[in-house]
């Protein structure tokens, strides 16, 4: 692209838009530099300014802008001080002396132009026209929406005078655009050159169809709202995409309002203050009002501002660098492709504007490369608005965050763009849960009486310098509650004569109805039946704490296992019981089951013997009940429901590629349980039966059964 390093916005830009920031306590300035631009364009084209170009000739100025921001942002209060202060001087000189005096010049010339084609009585001529004229009613300097008889009838009166242009200007652009779809398939056409075909009428003696008059009209337009609004995740979205499609994208320039670039979020109360009333604001507005008024004078009238040969060259090497870019993109993205390609009339056009602004007859290096540089900022605007949360995403953000339990009643009734049909919504909600659980957003549904409910928490991602514990040297008692780093839980769990938890408790007191839903790691008991270098093996891939308890022997291993998890769970007492549960259905070794109650507390041990593991952290979300991703994983065990437990977890890890190797390390674990080489031999051979695409026997025998054999040699 064009270097733009140095390049500062025009400075009606730059101070009309420091203004509106101070009022309207903003700090975000995308919004109100398309709000400026749009009104800049709209004094030109009511003057009928024209930029000058070798390559296309006479280019109308004029400006379409789309600004979307949040309720509050200072949408309206903004357009109210350009209407009201900075352009009410241009606006009641332009209709009450320019106007008129304009359109009186060029309605004597057409009557003039009449007589003497038809050879008619030269004031009977003059009659006639001005009587057609007038019928065609007062010029709207503004209107908030129409039709496109309407405008082809303004466009007439226009084309008759000579002067002014057709400014649409619509508010809350989202609850208005349906209602407006006339109109605004109108002005696609008017964009380029003010021009759009008339539509043919009937001729009666009541409706006598008039003179086609050839000639440009400019049009402006300036849409804003909200974009919560606009895009709806139904019609209104719908329709607002299919216009930019069919031509919006590559003739608006685009701004965006942040809610959190407002200024309470970088000021104090005070600095706040004193930009909202200080002398400068109102001096600024005064001294841009009386300049604007001075641009609406008569001899303004028809401006032309030419494109000198170094400037035109430089807009050529903008169009390429734009076409280039436009180029890259795949071939689908049709909307950004039309965008970008088109940045270069945009700028073009609003270069022509900061020249009539300026009473420059030429448009300079300096007005092009201002006007690139908001026509780019407006580039990445749009970015946004195609990058849009979709439907189901804003699904998902809502069941997260509206605190209760929802159905699909409610969630009609809440949500414009939920659909009522079965198929729809189930789409949808799926959608919304594999969303969600790329942005950390857990859905979970339950069936009470055949209704369907919905619930939806945000993960917060687990801290493993934030472990959540309780303890206490009583056992239902004062357990204090505190965020410890998983690398000194040695410190908690070799005390003398402690008891500790993964959950907080009210009042310090530890019982299931006292539990806060908040955990972040899972303590499971292993009492017997596996080696503590077994689970160690087994469980290397994970990040993980063993402690050997008071019982423990070399004969007899007895030991907790604790596993963070990747993100912080709020799980009722039931839902805790089947998480756990599932967790402990899932691990290849038999474990203590009353490790699925909150309020379970454990032992500290002083003469514990520990061990540490870095690996990754055990993903939580196949556990969480009534999840997408628990239905999968209990899916998946049916489908292997004759694998035993050590079967079942290697059997999940038995991947292409690796399975001589995984099937290696079932085969050890079952030497290291202390099973003889022929039970070892039976169970791995019949484990290979049960697995799809089972290793050769040849390969077993050739590999795996006579590195076991070396295991039993060496032991």
């Amino acid at each position: 692209m064009i270097d733009l390093s140095g390049v500062e916005h025009h400075k009606a830009i730059t101070e009309i838009v420091d203004v509106l920031c101070n009022k309207t306590q903003n700090t975000d300035r995308g919004f109100f530099q398309a709000e400026a631009a749009y009104f800049l364009g709209k004094m030109a084209s009511n003057q009928r300014a024209v930029i000058v170009t070798k390559d296309r000739g006479e280019i109308p100025v004029n400006i379409y802008a789309l600004g979307l921001a949040t309720s509050g942002f200072g949408k309206g209060y903004s357009v109210g001080i350009f209407e009201d202060e900075l352009l009410s001087g241009f606006r009641e000189r332009f209709m009450n002396e320019t106007m008129p005096m304009i359109a009186e010049d060029n309605l004597m010339k057409l009557a003039q132009e009449r007589a003497l084609r038809e050879n008619s009585d030269e004031q009977e001529a003059i009659d006639k026209v001005k009587g057609e004229y007038r019928r065609l009613g007062a010029y709207p300097f503004t209107f908030d929406s129409g039709t496109t008889p309407a405008v082809k009838q303004l466009r007439n009166k226009l084309l008759m005078g000579k002067i002014g242009a057709i400014n649409l200007q619509i508010d809350e652009i989202g609850s208005n655009l349906i209602s407006n779809v006339e109109v605004l398939t109108t002005f696609l056409e008017l964009y380029d050159q003010g021009k759009t075909k008339n539509k043919l009428t009937k001729n009666t003696n009541d409706n006598v169809r008039g003179e086609d008059l050839e000639g440009k009209t400019p049009a402006n337009m300036l849409l804003f709202g909200t974009p919560a609004k606009l895009f709806d995740g139904d019609k209104t979205e719908d329709e607002f995409y299919s216009f930019l499609e069919t031509g919006y994208a590559r003739r608006c320039i685009f701004g965006i309002g942040h809610q959190d670039r407002k200024a309470f979020y970088t000021m104090d109360p005070a600095e706040i203050y004193r930009r909202q009333t200080q002398s400068s604001n109102n001096q600024l507005v005064s001294d841009w009002a009386t300049k604007f008024t001075e641009l609406a004078a008569p001899e303004m009238y028809e401006w032309k501002m030419v494109v000198l040969d170094d400037v035109g060259i430089k807009l050529v090497e903008y169009k390429a660098a734009c076409e280039f870019a436009a180029d890259l993109l795949p071939e689908h993205d049709d909307i950004r492709k039309a965008e970008l390609s088109h940045r270069y009339f945009k700028a073009l056009k609003l270069a022509g504007a900061y020249a009539f602004v300026d009473q420059s007859s030429q448009v300079t290096m300096d007005h092009l490369l201002s006007a690139i540089k908001l026509v780019e900022e407006s580039g990445n605007a749009f970015q946004s608005i195609l990058t849009r949360e979709k439907s189901y995403m804003k699904l998902a953000r809502y069941i997260a965050e509206c605190g209760t339990e929802v159905t699909h009643a409610d969630l009609n009734e809440a949500l414009r763009f939920y659909k009522s049909s079965t198929a729809a919504r189930n789409e949808m909600m799926t959608l919304a849960t594999a969303w969600g659980y790329r942005q950390h957003i857990i859905i979970k549904k339950r069936f009470a009486d055949g209704i369907e409910f919905f619930t939806g928490e945000t993960l917060k991602k687990t801290d493993l310098d934030r472990l959540i514990v309780s303890y206490s040297n009583h056992f239902a008692y004062h357990y204090e509650g505190e965020e410890a780093p998983f690398e000194e839980l040695h410190n908690l769990m070799t005390l003398d004569d402690y008891h500790w938890s993964n959950h907080y408790f009210k009042d310090k007191h530890r019982k299931e109805e006292n539990a806060f839903p908040g955990f972040n790691m899972v303590v499971i008991d292993v009492d017997g039946g596996i080696s503590l270098e077994t689970v160690h093996e087994l469980m290397k891939d994970y990040t993980f704490m063993t402690y050997t308890t008071k019982r423990h022997t070399d004969t007899e291993h007895r030991f907790r296992l604790i596993l963070p998890i990747n993100y912080v769970l709020h799980l009722d007492s039931d839902e805790y019981k089947e998480f756990m549960n599932s967790v402990m259905d899932w691990l290849p070794f038999t474990t203590d089951e009353s490790a699925n109650q909150r309020s379970k507390k454990w032992m500290t041990h002083p003469g514990s013997k520990y061990h540490y593991n870095k690996g990754e952290l055990l993903d939580a979300l196949p556990f969480i009940p009534r999840t997408a991703r628990n239905e999968q994983l209990i899916a998946a065990r049916k489908q292997i429901g004759s694998f035993d437990n050590l079967e079942r977890w290697f059997a999940g890890r038995m991947d292409t590629g690796n399975r001589n190797n995984t099937m290696l390390r079932y085969a050890m674990v079952l030497v290291d349980s202390g099973m003889p080489y022929q039970e070892v031999q039976d169970r791995v051979m019949d484990f290979n039966s049960k697995i799809q695409n089972s290793l050769p026997e040849s390969e077993i025998q050739s590999t795996i059964l006579k590195s076991v054999a070396k295991k039993y040699i060496t032991n």
